[in-house]
């Protein structure tokens, strides 16, 4: 085990190595929240593959393929099918918009001032996110070190705190692109080979295994159907999601970086679901699905392989947890606290107007350490990983989904039809996870019809939006008008 614990420290001590380099390019507030808008296609096809696919993705899809056989793919093949959606379809329009968060999105589209009310949706819907990534890692240090939870969850958490704020986006990349590799490397190259080899290969899977294990649908049309709702959706919309979007530096690498993510997932999605399905067969009577992953690492790879696999976990659930992280700083700081201070005076926030880039990255920073600092309190107390997934990926789509895409494909929208989908459905969620239970489905399907038909009534009702309000946002669209004051994405300098 010598040889295991020195690879997970050598890895560790990298990726604060790696946050720590990032900080010396994080020179502005573009810098820090969106690395510059300026990732080429190869570091923004892997950082966004990375932040995607974290534990819920490898540990969770392992645990999947073990209940379920190769059907268990499907909750990993629904993200990659979002990501593939949002990167053909909306990632260009989304990637000439130049602001730094969702809900500056939905101000600009409807004219109104929504930042404050849609933005506690999305700090919700990341905060829950960045919770359920750290609570994985008690479970990953306890295979590795025997750490107690806390401890476990107090050091990887901490970890992704230290370098998120050194350098913000700059550094949540740089770190993410290792991390895409050892994850690469780890999961697909090393663990899924030897899974299924130690199986006795796929003619012995099929041998130990009811055919329900192979059949694609064993899972549940039902059980498909929400992960498509609340997942691939979920993609679409999510601050985490569109924070990298904005990275891309031109459309073409935000629609094809994107595009070849979104296959990686695919056959992640499967990797997944084999080795699950090759642990039921070697390890049939364990306690509980989610076990799968560790037994199949602890028990059937040579040592020095383990550290490394051991590390990919690592990897999946530090790339989502950082992404998540800074999501729910920016949305904290910017739209939220700006926006409060701003009321509250009367006018911009005091020193806003006239702030350093210097200053900008340090308000930014604290607000990641503290929001950090909330992150780990939370882990601590809650247990249950899905439901506060669920809880998160709920409050997103049933709040969100109709007031964003309804911005992007329906013009006759307006700012209190968004108002009305956000709280609407949003307080529809809520009230059918009180009632049915927090992991019943009606929550996401009522959430969503009656934040749907509350926003084509509240719009139709009203006066339509203004045109100058309309003209400015096709002209945004357009790449027209960059009254952000970047300066355009082609005139910064290329990334990798």
């Amino acid at each position: 085990m010598a040889v295991d614990y020195a690879v997970i420290i050598i890895y560790l001590v990298g990726m604060l190595a790696v946050g720590w380099w990032g900080m010396r390019r994080a020179k502005s507030k573009s810098d820090f929240l969106v690395a510059g808008r300026r990732l080429g296609p190869a570091m923004y096809s892997g950082t966004m593959a990375a932040i995607v696919l974290g534990g819920a993705s490898t540990i969770g899809g392992v645990g999947l393929g073990y209940q379920y056989g190769l059907s268990g793919a499907w909750l990993v093949f629904t993200i990659g099918f979002g990501l593939l959606a949002l990167s053909i379809f909306f990632s260009a329009r989304i990637s000439r918009l130049k602001v730094y968060t969702v809900s500056q999105m939905l101000d600009l589209r409807y004219g109104g001032s929504s930042s404050v009310i849609s933005g506690l949706v999305m700090w919700a819907y990341t905060l829950m996110l960045a919770v359920t990534s750290t609570i994985a890692y008690a479970t990953i240090f306890d295979v590795i070190f025997g750490l107690d939870r806390t401890l476990a969850i107090m050091l990887g958490g901490g970890i992704v705190i230290a370098y998120s704020t050194l350098g913000g986006m700059w550094s949540i990349t740089l770190t993410d692109m290792a991390q895409f590799v050892v994850k690469s490397v780890g999961v697909l190259l090393l663990l899924l080979p030897i899974a299924v080899w130690k199986a006795g290969g796929i003619d012995g899977m099929q041998e130990q295994l009811p055919d329900d294990y192979f059949s694609p649908m064993n899972i549940g049309v039902q059980t498909v159907f929400t992960y498509v709702l609340i997942y691939s959706f979920g993609m679409l919309i999510g601050q985490d999601i569109w924070q990298r979007v904005f990275t891309a530096r031109s459309d073409t690498v935000a629609r094809s970086g994107g595009s070849v993510a979104g296959v990686y997932c695919l056959v992640y999605a499967i990797a997944g679901a084999v080795i699950g399905t090759a642990t039921k067969a070697l390890y049939p009577k364990l306690d509980s699905p989610d076990a799968a992953f560790a037994t199949i690492v602890g028990e059937a790879l040579p040592i020095g392989v383990k550290g490394l696999v051991l590390a990919a976990a690592l990897s999946a659930v530090m790339s989502t947890s950082s992404g998540a992280l800074i999501a729910c700083a920016t949305v904290a700081n910017n739209d939220i606290w700006k926006r409060l201070r701003r009321t509250a005076s009367g006018g911009p926030a005091e020193g806003e107007a006239n702030a350093a880039p210097h200053d900008e990255i340090r308000g930014n920073r604290v607000f990641i350490l503290i929001m950090g600092a909330a992150v780990v309190v939370i882990s601590i107390a809650l247990n249950d990983v899905v439901e506060a997934l669920t809880v998160a990926y709920n409050l997103l789509v049933g709040g969100l989904l109709v007031p964003i895409l309804g911005g992007l494909v329906w013009k006759r929208g307006t700012a209190n039809g968004a108002l009305a989908a956000v709280a609407v459905g949003g307080a529809t969620v809520v009230a059918m996870m009180l009632w049915k239970g927090v992991l019943a489905n009606e929550a996401i399907y009522y959430g969503l019809l009656a934040s749907l038909i509350a926003h084509i009534v509240v719009s139709l009702a009203g006066k339509p939006t203004d045109p100058a309000v309309l003209a400015e946002w096709r002209a945004r669209l357009a790449g027209e008008s960059a009254s952000s004051g970047e300066k355009p994405a082609a005139d910064a300098p290329a990334g990798v």
